[in-house]
């Protein structure tokens, strides 16, 4: 499930970031000892322990980013030349940290914004007709399967979209752009048969129908230049840099009572919670991992921390990544 199962000896390292929307999905079930407040909620904490260390979660290959620019831009910044993207960051470090070695130096990779570039594109949204199988009159249509490759990308992202429309579920942000999908590769255009002078007015795609419209609108986006800055010379050095930037609590076992330790090994097994007023052995747990706005069950009145992101400790000279979350 984890990206720390994977092979990363390798010599130039980017930051991963597929990891964290895993644990929640896998960690699902409650534990402890109802107590309660009345209001229906249970703190909830859930652990997921990483293997080895934290360079091999967070110094990883450019050729795994999914981006063949990294290497290049990798590249020309350590070398002192700019080198600028447009939408992307480079190395799409976006809040998470990013790190490459070469030649025995570890390196902090970035960007800066450095101009704003204007530009028009043609933007696919779909809106949907119906099943096939429940219309009276299915519209003349094309299937996306019959579609160039693009194109056939495109109807799938912006039918994510057109199906979260009322629908809680949502849509992935990183697909998704202006409620469709926005064509901003030339060459993509090109080969578009949406795009071209007579496209289809109907599309079909997983036996649903949906009308297609084209629009063609303004972009202003920000210019970004990829930094790259030298911050350690051996891998000790860029561990500890590692621990400074993400562990956010250091426990050892013989720190806790049984009671403590009890949960702890819940949370890492299946997840753990307990309503208000907590157990000795939860606020025991909270206080460990610096927590302490959780221990009168009004964390939404302690401005700062209520936020349920995915955080790392130190447990037992092990590394965990963990979330605290209120669930009902």
């Amino acid at each position: 499930m984890q990206p720390s199962t994977q092979s990363r000896r390798t010599v130039l390292a980017l930051a991963g970031t597929a990891a964290v929307g895993s644990l929640a999905g896998c960690l699902d079930a409650l534990g402890g000892d109802g107590g309660g407040d009345g209001d229906g909620r249970a703190l909830k904490l859930s652990m997921e322990h990483e293997e080895g260390s934290l360079r091999d979660r967070f110094v990883r290959s450019l050729d795994d980013s999914g981006s063949s620019g990294d290497e290049a831009a990798f590249a020309a910044a350590r070398n002192g030349t700019a080198y600028t993207t447009t939408f992307h960051t480079p190395f799409l470090a976006r809040g998470e940290p990013a790190y490459a070695e070469h030649d025995g130096t570890y390196y902090e990779l970035g960007s800066v914004v450095v101009d704003e570039s204007t530009a028009t594109h043609p933007v696919l949204r779909l809106k949907t007709v119906g099943r096939t199988d429940q219309l009276d009159s299915v519209p003349e249509h094309v299937d996306a399967s019959s579609l160039p490759a693009v194109d056939e990308r495109a109807v799938h992202v912006a039918h994510m979209a057109a199906r979260a429309r009322g629908n809680a579920g949502g849509y992935p942000r990183e697909l998704v752009d202006r409620g469709g999908y926005v064509y901003r590769d030339e060459d993509a255009v090109a080969d578009s048969s949406l795009l071209d002078g007579s496209p289809p007015s109907h599309v079909a795609f997983r036996d649903t129908i949906y009308a297609v419209d084209v629009a063609r609108e303004r972009f202003h986006e920000p210019v970004y230049r990829a930094v790259v800055e030298p911050v350690a010379d051996d891998p000790a050095q860029m561990e500890e840099i590692l621990r400074a930037r993400l562990v956010t609590a250091s426990v050892e076992r013989e720190q806790l009572s049984e009671a403590a330790r009890s949960i702890m090994r819940e949370a890492a097994a299946e997840g753990y919670a307990e309503s208000h007023p907590y157990s000795d052995g939860y606020r025991e747990v909270l206080k460990a991992l610096h927590r302490r706005a959780y221990l009168d069950g009004n964390v939404e009145k302690d401005a700062g921390d209520d936020d349920p992101s995915f955080r790392y400790i130190e447990y037992g000279g092990e590394y965990y990544e963990y979330l605290l979350r209120f669930t009902t």
